[in-house]
Formats: C-alpha cells, sequence, structure tokens
C-alpha cells in the first residue's frame, strides 16, 4: 500500500457499510460517492457490488490518492474522480444512488446545506441516499465517546462538529427526500437511509366550459412525507 493513503477507520468500518448497501442499494446501477476520501471504501464496495457503476469524488487535493487505490484495482466499474466542492459545479450526470461516509462533521454547516441544495439536481426519483458517521439527538451525543470526538472537532476547527440529526433529517426532507431507516453501527456510529421520492405533477388544467366533478366517497380528492478518518 506505500504510496496510497491509508485509513484504518475505513478497514473497520466498510462490513457494516456493505451490509447496509447490499440492502438499500439493491437494484441500484449508478452511485455518486461524495467526499471519496482515500477512495479505500470505493474499491471494497465497488468490488463487492460490481453491479455498481461507483463514482468517486472529492475536492481536488484528494484525487490523486483516489487514483492511486482505483487504478491499483483495476475494476471495471470505478470511473475516475470527479473534483467535486459542494459548493462548487455538481456532475451533470443523475444517479440513482448517493453514498456519503464521514463527513457532514467535517464540512461547515454551510457546506452541508449545499450538499442538499444540491442533491435535487443529481439525483432521479427513487434513488437512495446513505450517509454513514455520527449523529447526536435532540441535542445530545450517543455516548461519551461521541462527545469526546465532537469536542476534538472543535478543537481542530471551529466549523466542524457532530451533526444534529433532525437538523440534517430536515435538510433532506427540503430536498425531497423522505428517512426510510435510521440503522445503529459499530463505534456509536449511525447509517441514515433516505429515499428520494417521485416529483408531484403540476395540476392538469381545466378545459374550457368544464364542468368540476365532484369527488365520490371513494375518490383520491376525498382520502387526501480531522475528523473523517479519524472516526471507527
Amino acid at each position: 500500500m506505500t504510496g496510497k493513503p491509508f485509513a484504518p477507520a475505513c478497514e473497520r468500518n466498510r462490513g457494516p457499510i456493505l451490509a447496509v448497501l447490499r440492502e438499500h442499494f439493491a437494484g441500484r446501477r449508478r452511485v455518486l460517492e461524495i467526499g471519496s476520501g482515500t477512495g479505500q471504501h470505493a474499491v471494497f464496495f465497488a468490488r463487492a457490488l460490481p453491479q455498481l457503476s461507483w463514482q468517486t469524488s472529492d475536492r481536488a487535493p484528494a484525487l490523486p490518492g483516489i487514483r492511486a487505490w482505483l487504478d491499483e484495482a483495476g475494476l471495471p466499474n470505478t470511473p475516475p474522480p470527479l473534483a467535486l466542492d459542494v459548493g462548487g459545479v455538481w456532475p451533470r450526470a443523475t444517479y440513482d444512488a448517493v453514498f456519503s461516509a464521514n463527513t457532514l462533521h467535517i464540512m461547515s454547516w454551510d457546506e452541508v446545506e449545499l450538499l442538499f441544495a444540491g442533491l435535487p439536481g443529481v439525483l432521479v426519483d427513487d434513488a437512495r441516499l446513505v450517509l454513514y458517521g455520527p449523529f447526536s439527538y435532540d441535542g445530545r451525543h450517543t455516548s461519551a465517546s461521541n462527545a469526546a470526538f465532537d469536542a476534538s472537532l472543535h478543537a481542530m476547527a471551529a466549523h466542524m462538529g457532530v451533526r444534529d440529526f433532525a437538523m440534517v433529517d430536515a435538510l433532506a426532507r427540503s430536498a425531497g427526500l423522505e428517512l426510510v431507516e435510521d440503522r445503529a453501527m459499530p463505534a456509536n456510529n449511525r447509517c441514515l437511509v433516505w429515499v428520494r421520492r417521485r416529483a408531484s405533477r403540476p395540476p392538469v388544467a381545466a378545459a374550457p366550459n368544464a364542468r368540476p366533478r365532484m369527488a365520490g366517497p371513494g375518490s383520491d380528492r376525498s382520502r387526501q412525507r480531522r475528523a473523517r478518518d479519524g472516526r471507527p
């Protein structure tokens, strides 16, 4: 592994994450990984899930390390990594799945908002979003280790920190995503899974002079949701 970046945490968490992806990425074809980091996850997941085209992405300084992992693996389903800053230009391609691990707590909150603002432009209907990492609930950490980790993040940079689940879910809902699972993971982490519901169609204009239909009792109208690599 000489010459390639390496994060021990990726080796520890990849198995439990894969179990989630096997379930929620079943039937998926094109995955965008945001914040691919070292590239270790991409190689492991793309090898285990060969039906997926696994598109890595990260800020430009991380791309050489990702390329080193992809080039060594030589997998047919890992295209070259994309330069992606959530505050910059997003890919023009669309995807039926997005994955990101240990990224939200190293972004500023403004960048977290930009991430969710950008997702509708790359997600097709029924796409899945899977986020892995530590989260707090109702402003409280789920463990003493997560509280200590949050304090260490703030000590490194004021903009970093463990994110509150409710605030993240609110951003997801504003992007047209609906939570389908919040799964407990080893080392006090979580895997959050959302699905993008079909966008509602605009109402069809009534024909001129058309009479309104009355809604019967059974009608639809009457029946009217450093850090990334430092995590275990």
